[in-house]
């Protein structure tokens, strides 16, 4: 790997950031996933992300990842010791009982802005190129619907349970069933049943976004099973 200057990696690196974290509180994929992206060590890319830091344009909190934007005065308590033993099927069970409560709740609150920011959460999924840009861009539509309820009880759950996924054994059940499934399914199948929810959100239609939200989930559950592919 051809080593990229500091100044060259700290521009990358910003540029990386407005792409694939464009909203304080979105957050950035793992330190493996943007060395490689960015063609650098992840010294250098530890130095790039200090520096971000010391500005305000990310914050990081161990055990949960990196964020866009300035580090929140009152972090909430995370018991860490929840999800240290969780699995993943542990982890898609309890998205499958949340989560279409969550989208339900979206669907009853949602205005046209919120419509149009999913939209734009959708969006960014069908354009994702690889590996890391397709689990940004899923965690971050999951996160806008919840965001869309405007209830701080199911917005800090799904927060919790979107740090779980960066346990190093849910990275390697997506890793792969990414490589069983590749970009391409993630750009139409997947962002096809993005699809789907927003637009019974838009719709509000409470029944049918949860049942369309539980269609999704059940089916990244039988794919990350080895059942789906």
């Amino acid at each position: 790997m051809t080593r990229l200057s500091f100044k060259t990696t700290e521009s990358r690196l910003r540029r990386l950031l407005a792409e694939l974290a464009p909203d304080a509180g979105d957050r950035l994929p793992a330190e493996r996933m943007l060395a490689m992206r960015l063609g650098c060590s992840r010294e250098t890319l530890r130095k790039g992300l200090s520096t971000l830091e010391r500005e305000g344009e990310i914050w990081r909190h161990v055990g949960q990842g990196t964020f866009r934007g300035a580090r929140p005065r009152h972090l909430p308590v995370r018991d860490m010791l929840l999800v240290e033993g969780a699995t993943p099927p542990d982890l898609m069970r309890a998205r499958i009982l949340l989560e279409p409560q969550v989208a339900a709740e979206a669907a009853r609150r949602a205005d046209a802005p919120d419509i149009a920011h999913l939209r734009g959460r959708l969006a960014a999924g069908r354009r994702a190129p690889d590996l890391a840009a397709c689990e940004q861009a899923d965690d971050a539509f999951h996160r806008a619907v919840a965001e869309v309820s405007r209830n701080p009880v199911l917005i800090g759950l799904l927060t919790y349970l979107s740090g779980a996924r960066r346990r190093a054994a849910w990275q390697r059940e997506w890793h792969r069933t990414y490589r069983r499934t590749g970009a391409g399914e993630f750009r139409t199948i997947h962002s096809d049943q993005h699809r789907d929810i927003v637009d019974r959100i838009a719709a509000a239609d409470a029944a049918g976004a949860a049942e369309r939200m539980a269609v999704h989930l059940k089916a990244i559950e039988a794919a990350m099973s080895g059942a789906g592919g």
